[in-house]
């Protein structure tokens, strides 16, 4: 029966079902495990055909594809860079890495930024002095803004690059979670999540729906300034044989042994797309008749990788906590996590900027994040959602 010790059905775990031994015994066999060899460059060549991109650097994750992302932005300390407040908080790290500060903003019904609100502080709390856009109250540079794609669903990116090009504005996309992601309709269909704004940031960790145990890797819609983050992760070797270097590097290069994993990965990605896809059906019939909570949708006009399911619980009609329903799963033989801490209230950043906060703090209390790893079964997903609903009728 699922739910027991033997059939635990896990949050999210990588799927090895292809070439995944082979390319990683070769790299092995060959001693090329480390930040150099022929399957880093070919990880990169097949994420470029992909998503239709000139070039694509791998690196140690996704948080170093951002940074790498806020550097070539040309983010300085003191400046601002706009952000979701409802996201994984690696986010929104790497702003501080730069000295910089972040401006948290609001989500909309797809939990992903809410561009009114975007245009709204822009139009209401900034000004444009010489280009740059200026933060009225504190007179610091607003520089950039970094969009995630949450749980795989396109933000509204036709309306955040039409703010983002009226204010000057360089953009960055948090892909982490929506590879695969692409639009089918309206001004950038066929283009893929984070190939749209100036720059996009993936990650391969282990629960995304592909993995390089560790790693990540970013794109850019210049090729050169792609090549130059390649090169500041590296170490900014510019004499590699005299160890001359002429910026400031970073030891941020994906290794060899990691890039073999992501090459036999990337030739499932497509089969994986699909199971999601079918996987998310079946949730959705299955939690039809279910009145304590629904799933959200996804962007209309775009297919998404739909890499995580989030039920939206009527808490005000549960008699348990968000907590209480996630122990009571956990005691039934299924992981459920809650949606992430809003990041405006954690302790490292309580006293930045928070604009206009309505929806954020709404889905923190009510988004539960259901199994969806891409070998899940169907019987697995209707055991799933038959305790979600038994659970959540419970008297407390």
């Amino acid at each position: 029966m699922p739910g027991n010790e033997k059939e635990y059905i896990p949050l999210s775990v990588p799927c090895f079902e292809g070439n995944e031994k082979k390319y990683v015994n070769d790299a092995l066999a060959q001693g090329w495990v480390s930040t150099g060899g022929a399957y880093i460059t070919r990880l990169e060549e097949q994420l470029a055909a992909y998503l239709n991109v000139k070039k694509a650097a791998a690196c140690q994750s996704g948080t170093a594809a951002l940074h790498l992302a806020l550097l070539e932005c040309g983010v300085q300390p003191g400046d601002l860079v706009i952000v979701p407040t409802l996201t994984f908080i690696a986010a929104v790290n790497p702003v501080r890495y730069q000295y910089a500060e972040p401006v948290f903003m609001d989500c909309d019904e797809s939990l992903c930024m809410d561009p009114v609100k975007l245009r709204g502080f822009c139009e209401r709390e900034c000004s444009l002095e010489d280009g740059r856009l200026v933060h009225t109250a504190s007179g610091k540079t607003v520089k950039a803004v970094i969009v995630v794609h949450v749980f795989g669903n396109f933000a509204d990116m036709e309306a955040i690059m039409d703010v983002a090009e009226t204010y000057g504005l360089r953009v960055i996309e948090d892909a982490t979670e929506a590879l695969g992601t692409r639009y089918t309709q309206g001004r950038y269909a066929g283009r893929f999540a984070g190939t749209i704004g100036d720059f996009g940031a993936f990650s391969f960790n282990g629960n995304k729906i592909i993995t390089t145990g560790g790693g990540g890797a970013v794109t850019g819609r210049d090729e050169q300034e792609v090549c130059h983050m390649q090169y500041l992760s590296t170490q900014a070797k510019d004499d590699p044989q005299f160890y001359i270097h002429n910026e400031t590097g970073y030891n941020y290069r994906m290794t060899n042994l990691q890039a073999a994993l992501g090459v036999a990965q990337m030739e499932e990605l497509p089969e994986f797309v699909a199971r999601k896809n079918r996987n998310y059906a079946v949730y959705r019939e299955q939690l039809a008749d279910f009145e304590l909570g629904r799933l959200p949708g996804f962007r209309e006009g775009t297919y998404s990788n739909r890499w995580f399911y989030a039920v939206e619980l009527a808490m005000d009609r549960i008699q348990m906590s968000l907590r209480e329903i996630i122990t009571a799963m956990q005691e039934a033989g299924i992981q459920t996590r809650a949606v992430w801490g809003l990041i405006h209230e954690q302790l490292p950043y309580r006293g930045a900027i928070a604009y206009e906060m309505e929806r954020a703090p709404y889905y923190s209390g009510c988004i539960l994040n259901l199994p969806c790893s891409a070998q899940i079964t169907e019987e697995q997903i209707v055991y799933v959602a038959e305790q979600l609903k038994k659970i959540c009728c419970r008297k407390s």
